[in-house]
């Protein structure tokens, strides 16, 4: 019994104190990932130069003549790449700027031209490096989540009720909503709490992933039942025979091999990578859907397909499977509208508890002051009414 208050006493005092250290970052995580949940459905609502409209019905040209409008507009940049949005969405080309190409892949038009550094690439910066340059910020964003995880767990042995029966239910599961504002507070704080655990944990844990090594190593021997990744392998275009990069035909070739027999999911959509070496394997990015993509790398002379190139989604075991959604898995892609509504509601709950959890701390901190200075005064009162002749 004496054993169980100590850790009681340990947990809450990590929950309390962990809390307060890591609240500020919590707070713009949280806020930042909020407005990243829908990132893509409110550029597409508010970004004109993102659909192109083809009312002839036309099917999507190649990527070597849209490289070529890019080419001729912009004659002193390099290209990188190109990225298929999509039927009635325009293509954007990746190059050496601060600004993003977007081209009608339908009649090659250049479209506009963007500033890469705009609000969303704001917020994300926000998001993963609290808008610090160096590397400091990403190392700050990652151990305020591992606190964050550690935070989840120790708040959920204080949530749980001390007794199963309806006033413990209730105090767990309900929000007395007609008390005074501290009791409204705390029940925001530790009820809303739990109803958002599940989706939380999703996503601390997929950051975690992104954010250390160590753990995404360990979740994935914890998956796949004590196995270890498969070391990543770099494929190479054959050069034995020619040291001469290959015509944009073959591009070309790459990208109707993409749409229309590699690819599974969403076809239309599809990241072209121009190659600059001879040795370079044209890179195609696939089944682009629900958060998650494939990589296919041909050889540029052959169009034969390389030994790093992905596996469809459809035959991963768990823990690949895990490993190739995790992205998915944390903006709250995998299950469409429904899931990223659920994401964005949870992650508003999170925002709110270093504030709520602030506030509970403060109340109580001062609640334990006025009892001091209360027993300060009844030893002082205590003290006056001692008369001298029996001091």
């Amino acid at each position: 019994m004496m054993m169980m208050t100590i850790l009681k006493k340990i947990n809450a005092w990590l929950h309390l104190w962990l809390g307060l250290a890591s609240g500020i970052v919590v707070i713009i995580v949280g806020l930042t990932g909020c407005i990243l949940v829908f990132e893509t459905e409110i550029e597409d609502l508010t970004l004109s130069h993102l659909h192109a409209a083809n009312p002839q019905k036309k099917e999507m040209l190649p990527p070597s003549v849209l490289w070529r409008s890019v080419k001729q507009a912009l004659p002193d940049k390099k290209i990188h790449s190109v990225w298929y949005h999509g039927a009635d969405h325009t293509a954007h080309f990746s190059l050496d700027s601060d600004s993003l190409v977007y081209v009608n892949p339908y009649n090659a038009e250049i479209v506009a031209m963007v500033d890469h550094e705009d609000f969303f690439h704001f917020i994300l910066d926000g998001h993963t490096s609290l808008w610090l340059e160096s590397k400091t910020g990403q190392a700050i964003v990652s151990y305020a989540t591992l606190i964050f995880f550690v935070l989840l767990i120790t708040g959920l042995v204080l949530w749980w009720p001390k007794k199963w029966n309806k006033s413990g239910r209730d105090k767990s599961f309900k929000i007395k909503w007609n008390a005074k504002f501290k009791r409204v507070n705390y029940d925001l704080h530790n009820v809303l709490g739990f109803y958002s655990l599940s989706i939380a944990l999703v996503i601390t844990i997929t950051g975690l992933i992104m954010g250390f090594r160590w753990f995404s190593k360990s979740f994935y021997w914890l998956s796949s039942g004590g196995e270890q990744p498969a070391a990543y392998v770099r494929s190479f275009s054959d050069t034995t025979l020619t040291n001469v990069p290959a015509s944009m035909d073959n591009v070309d070739k790459a990208w109707k091999l993409g749409v229309e027999k590699i690819g599974v999911y969403n076809k239309d959509a599809i990241i072209v990578d121009f190659p600059e070496k001879a040795s370079d394997p044209i890179s195609l990015c696939t089944d682009m859907y629900n958060g998650s993509w494939r990589y296919v790398y041909l050889d540029q002379h052959t169009l034969k397909q390389l030994p790093s190139t992905e596996t469809q989604i459809a035959e991963l075991d768990i823990a690949k499977w895990l490993r190739r959604t995790n992205y998915a898995l944390h903006v709250g892609a995998v299950g469409g509208m429904t899931t990223k509504i659920l994401y964005f509601l949870a992650s508003l709950i999170c925002t709110s508890l270093p504030v709520t959890g602030f506030y509970v701390w403060w109340g109580k901190r001062g609640k334990e002051k006025r009892k001091k200075r209360k027993r300060d005064q009844q030893f002082s009162n205590r003290d006056l009414s001692v008369s001298p002749g029996k001091i």
